[in-house]
């Protein structure tokens, strides 16, 4: 705490890509992913500083929809904390999920209160995009996976086809993984 206000964390999109830009393969496959899981420090910092996840109904429906469990669960299985999914359709209860619906930037604070000054830690591309688009994100964190995957869905599409500037905070390795991480220029 500073003074009388609590410390906010930030908004960090952390993804897993392919070398030709895709974070899932066709029809969503997410199994690749797990061929490259291997002990990584930028991982388990991302995992160390989220103290909620704000993901997008897709992803949401292919965690549910995965046949490996290790796909159902936050990375991996390895974080535990608020989840919340924006979506614009109802669901069924999910005590492991909170629904909303509405602005991105509500969507957004109502997870960075719930992650207690931790970071908010954004799953999907969609909506990913949301917050780029409205100034939301921080910082993003890519993994860059030694994988050509020729189709999926991309890392990022613009709506508008503005572009946005980054500033490379670092680049790593861990294994076989590239570590990228970015700041969103201001």
């Amino acid at each position: 705490m500073e003074g009388n206000r609590v410390k906010s964390g930030k908004v960090v999109w952390s993804v897993t890509m392919s070398l030709d830009g895709f974070i899932a393969g066709a029809d969503n496959n997410m199994e690749w992913v797990f061929q490259y899981a291997e002990p990584n420090p930028l991982v388990d910092e991302v995992i160390r500083t989220t103290g909620a996840i704000l993901a997008g109904r897709n992803s949401y429906e292919v965690g549910q929809r995965a046949q490996r469990p290790e796909l159902r669960e936050a990375f991996g299985g390895g974080w535990h904390g608020p989840q919340f999914v924006l979506t614009h359709t109802a669901h069924a209860e999910d005590p492991a999920n909170i629904f909303l619906s509405g602005d991105i930037r509500q969507a957004v604070a109502t997870a960075l209160e719930a992650a207690g000054g931790k970071n908010v830690n954004v799953i999907g591309a969609d909506v990913a995009r949301q917050c780029l688009e409205a100034g939301l994100i921080d910082e993003i964190v890519v993994f860059l996976a030694p994988l050509l995957l020729g189709e999926g869905v991309r890392l990022f599409s613009a709506s508008n086809g503005a572009p946005i500037k980054l500033e490379t905070i670092s680049v790593t390795q861990s294994g076989q993984v590239g570590n990228l991480r970015y700041r969103v220029a201001r």
